[in-house]
């Protein structure tokens, strides 16, 4: 899916002299200090990211749904204030073709990755928010387009958090129903520009009462594999349990299906298992640096 360049703004700009300290830390008069070395970011900087995502969302009936939809996940204060976030996706397609079997870690701040391989964490790759990169000793470690696949999981694991952007497009359709169950729907699209695949839709599905994401509808449309601006058909995943960290609720597996006609799920197509979800406070920004002997990714 896309790479959102989630604009960070004003507020980064203005605070990037706080970490200009002859000492390791950075403060304000009412925060615990920081190591400006570290992934994970000063509370004042957290709460003007938050503040602002939670008036522009306020705006919109469909934005007071997703705002709804991140309080009811755990909230997009603690969910920043956790740090960097770190997982195991399996992604495995039901007619055997290429698996996508990784550990992964996020910069949930900037959006940067870092992939190992599941049998061999010698082999990465990643993405630093402007370049991809490899460094593998088998050319077949990962044969999947692996700048692609850098946040891809991140897509779809981090929702309905990955929402609170500029460039992000919020509409709200009329409810579906999945399952006898009928849901509030918000469809998501980017500005031009936004990413490495602005053409990308989701169709998130909220519960009425609960506010929480059950269902994402989606697209893929990477100008790599669709050059003259096509996509794959629609595709329907559904949340297969949850589990919480830290305060934040995921889900631990999808099923995901070509979407019928009649938009229901039809043939079952990939499942996905998602397990060891940590959030890692004492990771630094340097991790998600190009490592040495590392080749980039065009």
């Amino acid at each position: 899916m896309k790479k959102i360049i989630l604009a960070l703004g004003i507020a980064i700009l203005a605070c990037v002299s706080c970490q200009e300290t002859k000492t390791k830390t950075t403060t304000t008069s009412n925060e615990v200090a920081i190591n400006p070395d570290l992934a994970v970011k000063p509370d004042s900087w957290i709460e003007k990211r938050v503040g602002e995502a939670q008036a522009r969302l306020n705006k919109t009936d469909a934005g007071k749904i997703v705002w709804q939809a991140m309080e009811a996940h755990g909230g997009l204060d603690t969910y920043f204030k956790n740090g960097p976030l770190s997982f195991h996706f399996d992604y495995k397609p039901e007619d055997g073709s290429t698996r996508r079997n990784t550990y992964q870690t996020i910069d949930t701040w900037s959006n940067k990755a870092r992939h190992q391989h599941v049998e061999d964490r010698s082999q990465e790759f990643g993405w630093t928010g402007e370049k991809a990169w490899k460094k593998v000793k088998d050319s077949t470690a990962f044969p999947f387009d692996m700048r692609f696949w850098a946040l891809t999981p991140y897509y779809f694991l981090a929702q309905p958090f990955i929402l609170d952007g500029e460039g992000v497009n919020l509409e709200k359709l009329a409810d579906k129903t999945h399952n006898n169950t009928t849901y509030d729907a918000i469809k998501v699209t980017f500005a031009a520009g936004t990413g490495d695949a602005p053409d990308d839709y989701y169709v998130l599905y909220f519960g009425k009462d609960n506010h929480k994401l059950a269902v994402i509808r989606y697209i893929v449309s990477y100008p790599k594999y669709f050059a003259d601006g096509g996509h794959l058909p629609e595709k329907l995943m559904t949340v297969e349990g949850t589990t919480t960290v830290d305060g934040i609720e995921f889900a631990t597996g999808y099923k995901t299906h070509w979407l019928t006609e009649d938009e229901k799920a039809g043939e079952h197509i990939t499942t996905i298992d998602v397990s060891d979800i940590t959030f890692k406070k004492d990771i630094e920004n340097s991790y998600f640096n190009i490592p040495k002997n590392a080749a980039l990714i065009e």
